[in-house]
């Protein structure tokens, strides 16, 4: 019988002493989690969704999903039971840089370093602490997608299906410069104090701030950015003057700027750095004799999505998986000038396909084969 906390609540799971991939060891840590709709069934057989987030996301799906979870929506929480946790090494309940050390003060710098793998291992010891051994599927984006696909990997008895959204099969050299001229902006402000800054100030809030301003124009598509903003200068400031200044700007200036203060006062930066260098390890491919191979070898029927216009993970990320997992339910589009954020904020779209996620998986439809699936078969929603 799985013993889960009350609807919507956040509760925090202790895992124990948890080795990392690299050797580590994060000792006493926990996982936090939420849950919408009921539990039914067995330890094994049983009505779970997993779902899980992005980057700076947490375990309010209900929230950062909004109207796609809950009752008679595509997650269904008359019907099913909807769990997301905040993954280890965040800010939001799980234990992180910022969380207590055993020996006193926060972690900070003690804080090992992540895989995305490490990530995919806490959360199976969390859901065995509740009495969980299996699920019916695993939906994520981004980060998420990653964890769900590393899930399907690791794990494949563990789920029926997974939903695999806006991801590649590893990290590439641009994803691993761009992510690494994230952390480079937060490690190079004075604040950071070598990630033991917590009990000294606020922290590399600057540095923080730049990060997201880098990593915001690669959420965002090209054209929406241009035909939302062009160059524009910013309401009552002039950035076309004889001298450049700081409080002169754009108006896409002022809008990153704001992007970068809304991160600063809800995320933590030794988390954000934590979790980037989780996404810059991301490899599927690692250990396994290399990354087709490993992905062919999956047997967990799995659905794909991409976006057309992202940037940070180009659909052809997505094509590729859909050529050489060996097990595949569909590769689907979103279409949007939103870039990669469109899983987030196309709800009518992504509505569609998680309902053809779920109805895939529950009416006993056979996926087909993902080895030399043909592209120009994709879905656009």
């Amino acid at each position: 019988m799985a013993y889960l906390a009350e609807q919507g609540t956040l509760h925090r799971t202790p895992i124990g002493d948890f080795p990392t991939e690299a050797g580590a060891t994060v000792v006493g840590a926990e996982i936090a989690y939420r849950r919408f709709g009921e539990f039914r069934g067995t330890a094994y057989a049983n009505n779970v969704l997993v779902v899980e987030h992005a980057l700076t996301g947490d375990s309010d799906a209900a929230t950062w999903w909004d109207g796609l979870i809950g009752p008679g929506l595509a997650l269904d929480t008359d019907r099913w039971c909807v769990i997301c946790t905040n993954a280890l090494g965040g800010c939001n309940g799980s234990t992180g840089p910022s969380s207590p050390h055993p020996e006193g003060g926060a972690w900070g710098s003690r804080f090992p370093a992540l895989s995305i793998r490490d990530l995919v291992e806490a959360e199976r010891k969390f859901l065995e602490t509740l009495g969980i051994y299996h699920v019916h599927g695993i939906i994520g984006g981004s980060m998420g997608g990653a964890r769900t696909l590393e899930w399907s990997l690791m794990y494949p008895t563990y789920l029926n299906a997974a939903c695999v959204i806006a991801v590649s099969a590893r990290a590439s050299a641009w994803q691993i410069g761009i992510q690494s001229a994230q952390i480079s902006a937060i490690i190079r402000d004075p604040d950071w104090h070598d990630g033991d800054y917590y009990d000294i100030c606020r922290g590399p809030v600057t540095g923080l701030a730049a990060a997201r301003r880098i990593a915001h124009l690669t959420y965002r598509g090209e054209m929406e950015i241009d035909e939302r903003f062009g160059t524009i200068a910013q309401q009552g400031e002039n950035p076309l003057g004889a001298y450049r200044r700081p409080d002169q700007r754009f108006a896409v200036d002022s809008y990153l700027d704001y992007q970068g203060i809304k991160l600063v006062e809800r995320f933590d930066a030794g988390a954000y750095v934590a979790l980037t260098e989780a996404l810059n390890r991301h490899d599927s491919g690692r250990g396994r004799g290399g990354m087709n191979k490993a992905l062919y070898s999956s047997a967990v029927p799995t659905m794909l999505v991409g976006v057309d216009t992202d940037i940070l993970y180009p659909f052809h990320q997505q094509e590729h998986l859909s050529r050489n997992l060996g097990n595949l339910l569909g590769l689907y589009k979103v279409v949007s000038p939103v870039g990669h954020d469109a899983f987030l904020t196309e709800t009518r779209q992504m509505d569609r396909i998680l309902r053809m996620f779920i109805n895939k998986t529950t009416d006993g439809a056979e996926p087909t084969d993902g080895f030399g699936h043909d592209p120009e078969g994709v879905w656009a929603i």
